[in-house]
């Protein structure tokens, strides 16, 4: 019986486990997907700052 109650609680933990790594591993694809955008956006303002400076 008692077995039996640690291999459920083995099961139900590495279920947990699997879902905390997935979790952990989308929130981290988004923090980089974020940081990605706004360095395009600062690229993209210095270039347009840059090219409204030489037209001047």
């Amino acid at each position: 019986m008692g077995k039996t109650i640690l291999t459920i609680l083995g099961v139900v933990l590495a279920i947990w486990l699997a879902m905390s790594v997935i979790g952990a591993l989308i929130s981290m694809l988004k923090l980089f997907f974020f940081i990605g955008f706004v360095a395009v956006l600062v690229v993209l303002a210095v270039t347009l700052v840059s090219k409204m400076s030489k037209s001047r």
